[in-house]
């Protein structure tokens, strides 16, 4: 996550911007816990971070 990389990571959401599966990718990458590379249009930080809130949601819905 710093030098090369980020320059990469760049790269290769600029791709993900123009794929008509975005959404689809993301959420085989979420389902699936891809924890590598770019998943449509996300880093593995970022994923994390979307795991980790939904599972805040989930939590705070079965506290209900």
């Amino acid at each position: 996550s710093t030098g090369q990389a980020l320059q990469q990571i760049s790269a290769a959401k600029e791709v993900c911007c123009e794929c008509t599966v975005k959404t689809e990718c993301l959420e085989f990458a979420i389902e699936t816990n891809q924890d590598c590379g770019i998943w449509g249009g996300t880093s593995e930080d970022e994923r994390r971070q979307i795991r980790r809130e939904a599972a805040a949601r989930a939590r705070s819905q079965r506290a209900l």
